[in-house]
């Protein structure tokens, strides 16, 4: 099993002008009314656009619910989404991108209650952790 935390904290993302990996993880919180049913398609849309090539290595990961302890300091947010772009040219594609509008048009941004977008390019020494080989 993988943990993957996303803390904003700004001591850990320190941004520099190099051309370097961009680092998206966004944070979603729907609505109280809207269903299970409905997230679940969310999230199945979601992982769709891991095949957009402006997608780094089809990095893209989509998790929920929250298993912080305690879950008070998810601040009720419900799935998180983290996807890696090779600069800030692939990043904008993947935002413009008709797959992307679709999803977030159709599933989420008439059903949210918050979102939270961080974008930050991730250090050189660092970079080495975004190079997984692709399976499968």
């Amino acid at each position: 099993m993988t943990l993957v935390h996303i803390g904003l904290s700004t001591q850990l993302y320190r941004v520099y002008d190099l051309q370097l990996t961009h680092h998206q993880p966004v944070l979603f919180k729907f609505r109280p009314e809207v269903p299970e049913e409905h997230k679940q398609r969310f999230v199945t849309e979601l992982k769709k656009l891991k095949s957009l090539p402006c997608v780094k290595s089809g990095r893209l990961l989509v998790g929920g619910p929250s298993v912080t302890d305690p879950i008070d300091r998810s601040k009720g947010f419900q799935i998180a989404l983290v996807s890696y772009h090779e600069d800030l040219a692939a990043l904008a594609e993947y935002q413009a991108s008709k797959e992307h509008h679709d999803v977030t048009s159709t599933y989420m941004f008439p059903y949210k209650e918050d979102l939270v977008r961080f974008d930050f390019k991730v250090d050189e020494e660092d970079e080495y952790m975004c190079a997984f080989p692709v399976l499968g």
